[in-house]
C-alpha cells in the first residue's frame, strides 16, 4: 500500500530557536533483479568482435585527470 504527504512532527526535540524536527517515511521497496549472463565461444568472430569493441571504448576514457593511484582508487 503506497501512502503519501505521511510525515510527523517531534516535539521532543525542539530545539532552542523554537525550530522542530521534521520525521519523513520513505518506503523503499526490495526488488528481485534477474542477473544475465553470456558466454562467447573462444576464438570465434563474436568474440573478435567484442574484444574490438571493448578496446575501441576501453580507450575513448579520458584519463587524463587520474594522476595516481589514490585518485583511481576514489573513483573505483
Amino acid at each position: 500500500m503506497e501512502e503519501f504527504n505521511n510525515h510527523q512532527t517531534m516535539p521532543e526535540l525542539w530545539s532552542p530557536l523554537d525550530h522542530i524536527s521534521l520525521s519523513i517515511l520513505i518506503i523503499i521497496e526490495e526488488e528481485h533483479i534477474q542477473e544475465k549472463k553470456q558466454t562467447i565461444v573462444k576464438n570465434s568472430e563474436e568474440g573478435k568482435n567484442f574484444i574490438n569493441e571493448f578496446r575501441n571504448k576501453l580507450s575513448s576514457i579520458d584519463i587524463s585527470y587520474i594522476f595516481n593511484s589514490d585518485v583511481l582508487e576514489q573513483i573505483t
